[in-house]
């Protein structure tokens, strides 16, 4: 699962986050939980929890329904 979800950030989220001069990484999977780090222009940004539940949860959850959820770490 660590792979695929590292393939999906690259793929799917990073893309868009770098629209803001931003992105994120993996920092723990375990037991169906998501640990993400946000950097960049992302980072502290009053934004970032909107993008964190609009944006990269339902693309994880939808290519990773095992996903029980997606924290910032």
């Amino acid at each position: 699962m660590i792979e695929e979800i590292k393939q999906i950030i690259e793929q799917d989220i990073n893309p868009q986050l770098e629209l803001h001069a931003g992105g994120c990484e993996l920092l723990d999977v375990d037991d169906g939980i998501v640990t993400l780090r946000l950097y960049g222009g992302c980072s502290g940004c009053p934004s970032s929890q909107i993008t964190l539940f609009n944006g990269i949860v339902p693309i994880l959850k939808e290519k990773i329904p095992d996903i029980k959820d997606v924290v910032l770490g």
